[in-house]
C-alpha cells in the first residue's frame, strides 16, 4: 500500500494561484487512481478532481472546471493540483487520496469512501 505526503498550499489572494503536490511512496503508485477532496469548516468533505492511472482521464467537480487542473507524473510518484483563479470559497483543507483500481479508473471516484489511502491534508486559504 502506498503512503501519501502532501505539500503546497498556504495563503493567497483571490484571483491567485497555488499548486498542491501529493507524493507517494511505493512502487505500485501507477496502479492507483488519485483524487483530491476538500473540506471547509463546518462542511462535508467534497470531491474536487480525480485522475486515472495513466492520466488518460480526468474529472472535475463543476465549480472547479476550467480553474483547477489535476495531473500526475508516475515516474515521480506524484500527483499535482494546479489551482488558478482562486476564490474565497475555495478556502478549505485539501486532501489527496488513492484508490487501488484494476482498470484505468474505478466507479464512484467522487465518493471519498472509495479511497483507501489519504494524505495528511493541507490548508488553502484564499483572502478576499
Amino acid at each position: 500500500q502506498v503512503q501519501l505526503v502532501q505539500s503546497g498550499g498556504g495563503l493567497v489572494q483571490a484571483g491567485g494561484s497555488l499548486r498542491l503536490s501529493c507524493a507517494a511512496s511505493g512502487r505500485t503508485f501507477s496502479n492507483y487512481v488519485v483524487g483530491w477532496f476538500r473540506q471547509a469548516p463546518g462542511k462535508e468533505r467534497e470531491f474536487v478532481a480525480v485522475i486515472s492511472r495513466s492520466a488518460s482521464m480526468t474529472y472535475y467537480a463543476g465549480s472547479m472546471k476550467g480553474r483547477f487542473t489535476i495531473s500526475r507524473d508516475n515516474a515521480k510518484n506524484t500527483v499535482y493540483l494546479q489551482m488558478n483563479s482562486l476564490k474565497p470559497e475555495d478556502t478549505a483543507v485539501y486532501y489527496c487520496a488513492a484508490n487501488l483500481c484494476a482498470g484505468e479508473y474505478c466507479s464512484g471516484y467522487a465518493m471519498f469512501s472509495k479511497y483507501e489511502v489519504w494524505g495528511q491534508g493541507t490548508q488553502v486559504t484564499v483572502s478576499s
